[in-house]
């Protein structure tokens, strides 16, 4: 690929904010790649939708972020990841499309010692099964059992990701899940949604010390980090790279609780609202 094409930026979307969670990782192992975002805060979340409704909005957002000039398509979210990921790399190919599943199975796969992997996930990234199956191919022996956790999503885009009552719902989530495993329980456990990492604190108060939380916005840094050197289409600009924002509904939003994901302060006046 040319000079020109390797400075185009990588392109990230998901339901809401929670990707951003990804787009951290992404900056902080390629801080010289530039990046374009965007938020579907119009339609979030899509873990209630039908795997239809996901795959149509999910190719709506990649085909935006491929109009505005990308040279790969991450898809920094675990719903539309598990049900449209093929439909994606179709309709999109030969431009790189990475989603966030598989290297989330991966970083569960090499942290468990005992084979015993719990997912937290959306309805639909659990109902779909492909957590389950992308582990159990890289690990048959592994014991998986994945429970879906709608409000997680509601408290993280609220900004409630702290306290008793925060924790309490967690429990009442965790405590049906871990049980499900016996007398043994799990080791591991994946937040298959990128909403869930904000609530990693109350989330790893209730599961407890012996069991290790996997989110997959490193381990997809690093697969889209491997893809790029491949391609031989990584970024020679020595300086910082430039992050963009889109969104789908109220940039105001969108740049006050998308903050909390990024780390670091959003200006609404560099979000800009488009209509897919």
């Amino acid at each position: 690929m040319s000079v020109c094409t390797s400075s185009l930026p990588i392109g990230v979307f998901d339901s809401g904010v929670g990707g951003l969670t990804v787009l951290r990782a992404l900056r902080e192992l390629l801080p010289n790649e530039n990046f374009l975002y965007l938020g579907d805060t119009a339609r979030v979340p899509y873990g209630t939708k039908s795997p239809e409704s996901v795959t149509k909005y999910a190719l709506q957002a990649g085909g935006a972020l491929v109009r505005e000039g990308i040279k790969m398509l991450v898809v920094a979210c675990n719903t539309a990841s598990a049900v449209s990921i093929d439909a994606l790399a179709a309709e999109y190919g030969p431009l790189p499309v990475v989603g966030v599943v598989k290297p989330g199975a991966e970083a569960a796969c090499a942290t468990t010692i005992n084979g015993k992997i719990a997912v937290i996930a959306t309805e639909s990234t659990v109902n779909g099964g492909a957590y389950q199956r992308t582990i159990c191919s890289m690990h048959p022996d592994a014991e998986i059992i994945a429970y879906p956790c709608p409000l997680f999503v509601g408290l993280a885009e609220e900004g409630w990701v702290e306290g008793e009552l925060v924790e309490a719902i967690v429990a009442r989530y965790l405590e049906p899940l871990f049980a499900a495993f016996g007398e043994v329980g799990p080791d591991t456990l994946v937040l298959g949604c990128t909403h869930f990492p904000v609530l990693r604190k109350a989330i790893s108060n209730v599961a407890g010390s012996a069991i290790r939380l996997v989110d997959s916005a490193e381990t997809t840094a690093r697969t889209v980090e491997n893809i790029l050197s491949e391609a031989k289409i990584c970024n020679t600009d020595k300086d910082k790279g430039q992050v963009s924002f889109l969104a789908t509904d109220s940039a105001q939003r969108f740049a006050a609780v998308g903050g909390s994901f990024l780390g670091v302060e959003i200006d609404t006046n560099d979000v800009r609202v488009v209509d897919l």
